[in-house]
């Protein structure tokens, strides 16, 4: 016996009010089918399972559970119904049409639909399906419905949708709540409109609805984004003359805010407070914190922040790290490179590590160190990339060690490393300091290194501790001459960049 289920997902075929019942019908008859028992039975015997769990699976209906049949129809049918709903939603659908059509849905199929048109960006038409499905039914007019469409509103960034829908909610005696209100001001201040979410706040008052610390909070938050920070204070002595509390969200949304603005004294301020006070900071304000002392070069405080957020086990994004880096390069603080890669080296299994260790011992010009992080390398089975062979040859470089440059650069090719603009920056500063590179040279031609694309594959913390070559200044100078359709003419290779730097 063939049974389709095509009949009950094509919806369009039923109307509202039968559905429900045909598929209670459709499957009762599937449990009693022959086809569907035959298949039961044989799962059992295949699985050495006892005749009785086959008739429990079919047992006669009357003495089955009433309970458990009806609760795994209601499934059925609100599974299957939802199946069919996002079946017929694309982005040429018409949800209004399609509720004409269907003359009524289920809460679970209307928020399913409310629900794709805010993922697709179609917001517009959320308060005309919810208009058109309320009036269906008198009873969807209340406070659940209004108010779970006033915060869809809001996270949406409609804020005058928003207040249609209170002002409905209040024109039909329903009593709006907090939340509904934190709504509405918080969607006027993500868009710098003060004046109108303040005029909502008085509003509360005036209704003997008290803002709750999430009122302000949200306030707070808006007014940092457009770095309104004067506002910001004002607004937290509104809120403590109003008897609310500052909490913890409250007092980390404060320094990650101060931070970002590099306003460092009241960000040290409010950090002692929650100390004092023995609240929770979060691991994204440790990482502001982090940030603002790294802007500022304050490495002592800067180190006691980075190890705080270590002991936490809070991630700490490349640029991030690199940030620290920077400060260290920039203070002349070579040998703390290795700290801060030793320091994350268990949590980081990157390049960036090596980079930074290698980088240490190529600042301070150490052969030793250098060869002792190669040495780690090849212990720990790590290959090696341009970046690592770029730090040793602008050491080399800076040394004027000419023997190790040259063997280091014919190394190259068996390390299975690819040149980039750096390599080949070095190679010619190399040769305008006296280095006899023809040996160089006709090995990479021989390979085609000239022929590749011109890449940039070096970690920029590279340049940041060495900074730029003559060739490779020099090249962007050129570069940047000339007309953008003439750069835009070509594919640049190694060897156009060079033809074009000797004519110039």
């Amino acid at each position: 016996m063939e049974i389709s289920f095509t009949l009950c997902i094509n919806r369009m075929q039923l109307q509202p009010n039968h559905r429900s019942a045909f598929c209670k019908t459709l499957i009762k008859k599937l449990f009693n089918s022959p086809l569907v028992a035959a298949s039961s039975y044989a799962y059992a015997s295949a699985r050495g399972l006892p005749q009785s769990h086959y008739q429990r699976l079919h047992a006669s209906p009357h003495k089955a559970s009433t309970k458990k049949t009806t609760l795994l129809v209601e499934s059925f049918d609100d599974t299957t119904l939802l199946k069919g709903i996002h079946r017929r939603l694309d982005k040429d659908s018409s949800p209004l049409q399609m509720l004409e059509d269907d003359g009524d849905w289920n809460k679970d199929e209307f928020w399913a639909v409310i629900r794709f048109l805010k993922e697709n960006s179609r917001s517009m038409e959320v308060m005309q399906v919810f208009d058109m499905w309320k009036n269906i039914e008198k009873s969807r007019i209340n406070k659940f419905n209004h108010e779970k469409i006033i915060k869809l509103m809001g996270d949406m960034s409609l804020a005058k949708e928003a207040v249609s829908a209170l002002q409905e909610m209040k024109c039909h005696g329903l009593r709006p709540s907090v939340e509904a209100y934190n709504s509405i001001i918080h969607g006027f201040a993500k868009k710098g409109m003060f004046e109108v979410a303040l005029r909502f706040l008085n509003e509360m008052e005036e209704v003997d609805l008290k803002p709750d610390t999430e009122t302000y909070d949200g306030l707070i938050q808006s007014y940092a984004n457009f770095k309104m920070y004067d506002e910001m204070d004002k607004c937290v002595k509104k809120m403590i003359s109003a008897g609310c509390i500052l909490d913890h969200i409250s007092y980390n949304i404060l320094i990650r805010e101060f931070a970002k603005g590099g306003l460092l004294k009241r960000m040290e301020r409010t950090y002692q407070t929650v100390l004092t006070k023995r609240m929770d900071l979060q691991p994204s304000t440790l990482v502001s914190m982090l940030d603002a002392y790294a802007n500022f070069g304050m490495i002592e405080k800067m180190e006691m922040v980075f190890q705080r957020l270590l002991k936490s086990k809070t991630p700490l994004k490349a640029d991030q790290i690199r940030k620290l880096a920077r400060v260290y390069i920039d203070n002349y603080m070579f040998s703390r490179l290795d700290d801060l890669g030793l320091d994350i080296a268990s949590r980081y299994k990157t390049d960036l590590v090596w980079c930074m260790r290698l980088l240490s011992h190529a600042c301070l010009l150490s052969r030793k160190g250098m060869n002792s992080i190669v040495r780690e390398m090849a212990a720990a089975k790590v290959p090696w990339n341009v970046t690592v062979v770029n730090v040793m040859l602008l050491a080399y470089l800076k040394m004027e060690d000419f023997k190790r440059l040259e063997l280091l650069l014919l190394e190259i090719p068996s390390r299975l490393v690819k040149p980039d603009i750096v390599t080949v920056g070095v190679l010619f500063d190399a040769k305008s300091f006296g280095f006899d590179s023809a040996a160089v040279l006709r090995t990479w031609r021989r390979l085609g290194f000239f022929d590749d694309v011109v890449e940039m594959n070096t970690d920029l913390l590279v340049l940041s501790a060495f900074g730029k070559g003559c060739f490779l200044r020099r090249c962007e100078e050129v570069y940047a001459s000339l007309e953008p359709k003439v750069r835009a003419s070509k594919i640049w290779t190694y060897h156009n960049l060079i033809d074009l730097m000797l004519k110039c």
